[in-house]
């Protein structure tokens, strides 16, 4: 499928695109109307982000029903889960920690996307604290979760069927932490998560035209079956919204 027929080759879901957070840089501004704050602007011509400053710290209860309110009805926030979470107890935790996240993402009530689990790249999968883990959570909580491995260890047929197990989709990451595996989405899921760092400099790097036109033709694939997320976390040169706002054309969802 080339990228000409990508364009409203989709039917049922609409993708879902933006960045890691929401602040506009000033290359970027006139992409944009005015308005009360950068999320309210940004919203307005995205209908997706990722909140990831919730990786570092929790946050005000207000302040989770300023960003709920400040987007339309059909803006859904990607969350990113704490680092206590994933790094720092390695999944080790139980409702310490997984309960008071969950109530403050629980705010932004039909606006929450998926919960993001973006693992260290030193933890390796061991299936017994894996398994552990992912039953509490699902104990707790019913809605949409991806997960970022990035220990080679993760992408093995036992981990897919852990994950089927428990209605967890696969991030395919760019740039992929072992080739391939990484890089695709896995089958079982209906739920797609592209999350692209930028490539060859990660944070940094802007993504060629000819990668966003092969990005589109999947995206128009995967959005026939389910939901599909596209989130550009390169973020540090400005280059996140460029790259979202062209892949949104490319898929023929701009106005």
């Amino acid at each position: 499928m080339d990228s000409a027929s990508a364009i409203g080759a989709f039917t049922g879901y609409a993708p879902r695109i933006g960045s890691a957070g929401w602040s506009i840089p000033r290359d970027s501004a006139h992409y944009f109307d005015t308005g009360k704050n950068h999320l309210e602007r940004y919203a307005r011509l995205l209908n997706a982000c990722e909140i990831n400053s919730s990786f570092y710290r929790p946050h005000k209860i207000d302040t989770w029903e300023r960003w709920r309110d400040s987007v339309p009805a059909d803006f859904r926030f990607a969350v990113k889960a704490p680092r206590t979470i994933t790094h720092d107890s390695e999944l080790n935790c139980g409702s310490d920690l997984l309960a008071p996240f969950l109530c403050q993402v629980s705010i932004l009530e039909d606006r929450l996307g998926p919960i993001l689990f973006q693992l260290p790249p030193s933890l390796q999968f061991f299936a017994a604290s894996a398994r552990r883990f992912l039953a509490a959570l699902r104990e707790r909580y019913s809605g949409d979760v991806v997960w970022e491995a990035r220990h080679s260890s993760w992408f093995a047929n036992e981990v897919d069927d852990m994950l089927r197990k428990y209605h967890i989709a696969q991030v395919a990451a760019d740039p992929p932490c072992v080739p391939l595996a990484a890089a695709m989405p896995r089958e079982h899921s209906s739920l797609v998560y592209f999350r692209l760092h930028g490539s060859p400099r990660r944070y940094y790097s802007s993504y060629a035209d000819d990668f966003l036109n092969r990005m589109a033709a999947q995206m128009a694939d995967s959005a026939v079956n389910g939901q599909v997320w596209c989130i550009f976390d390169n973020t540090a040169s400005g280059s996140a919204i460029p790259n979202a706002i062209a892949l949104r054309e490319k898929l023929g969802t701009g106005s």
